[in-house]
């Protein structure tokens, strides 16, 4: 099987972000069938009607960026029970202009970490509702709403004990059957 490519979104920008963290973790559990790429969003300008006659050039390498991926997925925190800003400004920049959602049709996933005990629950609901207008084929088992600490996860991805590298094996296994329904 060709290699899937899967765009990532993280939510935070925070240079020790625990999402970053969470999602180097699901890629060094992923088969190498699938290519991750980050994708930029700390250089967007804020989503403006007027662009849509002359997309920024960070904008429109944005919508390219998405539409170059087989498959999403978004490792977000939770801002006041909400996706945060920088996140919700990317996806509103990639699914416009009216008519041009680079989100369309392909399949993605969500989870997130927070130091918090429900971890991203209302954030993630927030961000399957946006993604389901935008046409995103969303898996809905396992959620993955992890209660981070530090020791969960090393910067590098690394996960620190067995019973999360297993829970966190089974969604990307899940993750993976549910990409290879919409590859080629």
């Amino acid at each position: 099987m060709s290699q899937i490519k899967v765009a990532v979104f993280v939510g935070s920008l925070r240079v020790g972000s625990f999402n970053r963290r969470l999602a180097r973790a699901v890629e060094k559990l992923a088969p190498a069938e699938l290519a991750f790429r980050h994708i930029q969003i700390d250089d967007l300008p804020l989503y403006s009607q007027d662009f849509d006659t002359a997309y920024p050039a960070t904008a429109a390498r944005l919508k390219k960026d998405v539409e170059s991926a087989d498959a999403l997925l978004f490792v977000t925190p939770e801002y006041n029970r909400s996706i945060p800003g920088v996140l919700k400004n990317a996806i509103d920049i990639a699914s416009r202009p009216w008519g041009t959602n680079s989100f369309a049709g392909r399949p993605g996933a969500v989870l997130g970490a927070s130091i918090g005990s429900t971890g991203t629950a209302l954030a993630q609901q927030h961000l399957r509702n946006v993604l389901a207008y935008l046409d995103v084929p969303m898996l809905a088992q396992p959620e993955v709403f992890i209660h981070f600490k530090d020791e969960l996860i090393a910067d590098d991805g690394t996960i620190g004990n067995d019973s999360t590298r297993k829970f966190l094996q089974g969604f990307v296994d899940n993750y993976v059957a549910w990409v290879r329904r919409f590859a080629g």
